[in-house]
């Protein structure tokens, strides 16, 4: 199975719920994420997708959630829209942002890191999990994505991840996509 056909299936089963895409840095992630909010787009499905890393910092990878859990998953099953302020990031340091507003739909797309952790599981329609490589694959997408500055800050959120990942047990919970999935746009 091809990356478009594996995404054109999944997306033709989406119509509502909650979809979390997880994996560890540099995995796919917001690849996939935009590949199958493009699908879905254009098979007329309405989808709303946030990034984790709208909440994330270097310095709080995780602690975020109650943030996320408030603005946004409260408000989705409340069938209310999005309202909260993203990360903006000024010289390696990530402030609160201008408010976006982003309209209530159906599908709700949850991408990034920790995305599938244990509290959210339960109001989950699906949990996928991105492997991605190995992880210096991995850093060196990142690096090639965030600049060079950034390499011992993402080595110490691997180190974080890897960490996190083992606690929360997330991949075991999670369909793993297949790394075939994104192999021509990313690996």
């Amino acid at each position: 199975m091809t990356d478009d056909s594996w995404i054109d299936t999944f997306a033709r089963q989406l119509k509502s719920g909650i979809v979390a895409i997880d994996g560890p840095s540099g995995a796919g992630k917001s690849t996939l994420a935009d590949a199958l909010v493009k699908t879905l787009d254009e098979l007329g499905t309405p989808v709303v997708l946030v990034r984790t890393d709208d909440f994330a910092t270097w310095d709080d990878p995780v602690g975020w959630w109650p943030e996320l859990d408030e603005e946004v998953l409260r408000s989705y099953w409340r069938g209310h829209d999005f309202r909260f302020h993203p990360r903006v990031w000024r010289d390696g340091t990530a402030e609160p942002g201008p408010r976006v507003w982003l309209r209530w739909e159906p599908l709700l797309i949850i991408e990034g890191v920790s995305s599938a952790r244990a509290p959210v599981r339960p109001q989950l329609r699906h949990a996928l999990w991105l492997d991605g490589g190995t992880e210096a694959e991995r850093l060196e997408r990142g690096v090639a994505r965030d600049g060079e500055g950034e390499r011992d800050n993402l080595r110490r959120w691997q180190d974080f991840e890897r960490g996190w990942f083992t606690v929360d047990n997330t991949r075991s919970h999670c369909d793993v996509v297949p790394d075939s999935v994104l192999r021509q746009r990313i690996l």
